[in-house]
Parts: structure tokens; sequence; C-alpha cells
């Protein structure tokens, strides 16, 4: 589908498409330093522009090659260029978060990668009634922590997902029995034309580890509703016990989060631990013995161990238990279903 045709809503079992897709024509050295030279001009100083951008210390896995094209947009009006300019050169387009919940494959990534790291995205605005304007480049952690520091309730769930509030929009990340909808009243966001949008919560499709609309659109922030109001110290003492529970649950080498989607009725990690996977290594990769649902770096893995031993914890789990595990991580550009 080119840019120019009508969206679609994807099945959840989709990688997640460009938000703005082309052909992906734009191939060879000569083409690529074309594409990124013509994208000079079009931006402000302000924003950011990397040819071959290694990609791997830019995400918690700590693996993966470089994007063909890199850019930190400084305002809406340089990401629309940038949108622009990658419709019309038919190069597929990627928006890469805080990197905590992707795998990016060892070849790269064949299309412009988007970041909105730059501090105009990383606002936090109480409106006086009770709501804050978010950001979507807003580190969550920061989220929450200035959420506390107000003496709002209902964000604390968040602060140990290492994440920003795009990247919690786009996935509807969820923590301790809570999700990142549960607290949003509407959302920012830049369709595939270029158009900003509002989109109240009632409008959107939003479900386990996903929302519809921003699989081809761009988060830029939302309206969020804490769920009250209480003192700070009081906000920070869940917070503290919440972190403590993750430490104590939760492995600390680099790893993507949970990698895989919970089966109904019962956990993956649960499964995982029951199929005897707890150690299983490839490379310096490997399933955590913290949590079973975790794969981690032990050292300098490449995506291609973190996949081959996803194969091999997902055969093993569907040899004893008839389970298909599903990925919740994501495979930056590519499809699933195409390695494993």
């Amino acid at each position: 589908m080119r840019a120019t045709a009508r969206p679609r809503q994807l099945d959840r079992e989709e990688r997640p498409r460009p938000v703005v897709e082309g052909s992906g024509r734009v191939a060879g050295p000569l083409g690529w330093d074309d594409f990124f030279a013509s994208l000079k001009p079009l931006v402000t100083p302000a924003t950011k522009l990397e040819r071959e951008a290694s990609l791997a210390a830019k995400t918690t896995m700590r693996v993966g090659g470089a994007a063909r094209v890199y850019a930190e947009p400084a305002s809406i009006a340089d990401l629309q260029a940038l949108g622009r300019a990658a419709r019309a050169g038919q190069v597929d387009v990627f928006v890469l978060g805080r990197g905590s919940n992707l795998i990016v494959p060892d070849e790269g990534v064949e299309g412009l990668v988007l970041a909105l790291t730059h501090a105009t995205w990383a606002g936090f605005a109480p409106d006086g009634e009770g709501r804050v304007q978010a950001g979507a480049g807003l580190r969550l952690k920061n989220l929450c922590g200035q959420a506390a520091k107000a003496g709002l309730v209902g964000f604390e769930f968040l602060e140990g997902i290492p994440g920003s509030v795009g990247g919690a929009l786009r996935m509807n990340a969820g923590a301790m029995g809570g999700w990142m909808f549960d607290v949003v009243e509407e959302v920012q966001l830049l369709t595939l034309a270029g158009e900003v949008r509002t989109l109240a919560k009632a409008e959107m499709h939003v479900d386990y580890r996903h929302c519809a609309e921003l699989q081809e659109a761009i988060a830029l922030g939302a309206l969020l509703r804490p769920a009250a109001q209480a003192d700070t110290d009081g906000i920070k003492r869940q917070m503290d016990a919440y972190a403590r529970k993750r430490h104590e649950s939760q492995p600390r080498e680099p790893s993507a989060g949970c990698f895989f989607k919970n089966p109904p009725g019962i956990s993956a990690g649960r499964v995982i631990d029951e199929c005897g996977l707890k150690g299983e290594r490839v490379g310096d990769a490997e399933v955590s013995a913290t949590h079973a649902n975790f794969v981690v770096n032990r050292g300098q893995a490449t995506a291609a161990e973190v996949i081959e031993l996803v194969r091999r914890v997902r055969a093993r789990v569907r040899q004893v238990t008839g389970i298909v595990l599903v990925p919740e991580v994501l495979l930056f550009g590519k499809k699933w279903e195409e390695v494993l």
C-alpha cells in the first residue's frame, strides 16, 4: 500500500507497519544518500539528521543494526516536512520511542526512522482542571515523577516502564493492573496525510497491547486525567512499592520487557517456566532465570540470537502444551512471521 492509499485497521498479529508507508524502493548507497541530502533543506537546524545511525544503543535490548536515515524532528512543521519527503520518495517511515518493546534486526531498518526525543515533545502541563497535557516524547518515569509533585494520583503503575508516552499509547502499555488508556481522555496524532488530529478515547479502538489508530499514525501527545488527587508523599510511597515489586520480579540485564503476550487465562512466563526453559540460551541471548517471559542480553547478543531463542521457546511450548505464544515485543520493520 502506498502512503496515498486509504489506511486499513491491522490485525493484532501483524508487524507494526510503517506509519508512512511507501514501496521501499530507495535502494543502494546512492539512493539513500540522495534522499538524506534532500531532507536537510526541508527542516530547521534544530532537527537532527543521521545517515546509517546505529539503533542498538537506542533500545533497551541493545541489539540490532542501523537506520538507513534517522531523524529527531524539533517541531510539528519539521515532522510534517519529513513525512512529505518520505511519501514523495516512497520511503517507509518508522517511529522509535524509547526502544523498550522492540527488537531491531541485525541488518537494520530500510527506511526513515523518526524519534520524538527533542524537548519539544516532552511537555508536562497541568490544565488546572485536574488533567495533564503530556507530550509523546515524555518519559513515563518523568510523567510519574512530575505527577507526584503535583499531587496527581493514577500514573504510578507506569513508573517502572522504560518507555515514553507515545509508545505507551501505541501499545496501550500496562503494568501492576493498570493500562495507559485508563488515564487517557484524548490523543493528538499526525495522520498519514500530515494532518494533526485530536481523537477522544471513545473514538479509538484499544485493547490488549494495541491501539488501532496509532498503527498508521504518529502520537504527538495526550490529555490525561488521573484518578484523583492526593498528597505527594502518599503517591511516592505507592511508586516505591511498585518499584520494589519490579526489582524483585524482573531481571536487571538488558531486555525488551515481557516478550510474549499472555495466553487466555494464564501468564506466558508461567507457561515458559513450566516447560523448563529458564536459562535456555543462544549465544548471549537467554531466557531470564528471574522471569521466564523476559529474554535478556547477557553481553554481546545479536538480534539473530534473540530470534533463534524465540523460535526454540515457541517450539518447545507448543510441543509440550499446544499453546502458540505470540510475541508482544515488536520486530522493527519486519513481520515476526517472516523469521519464526
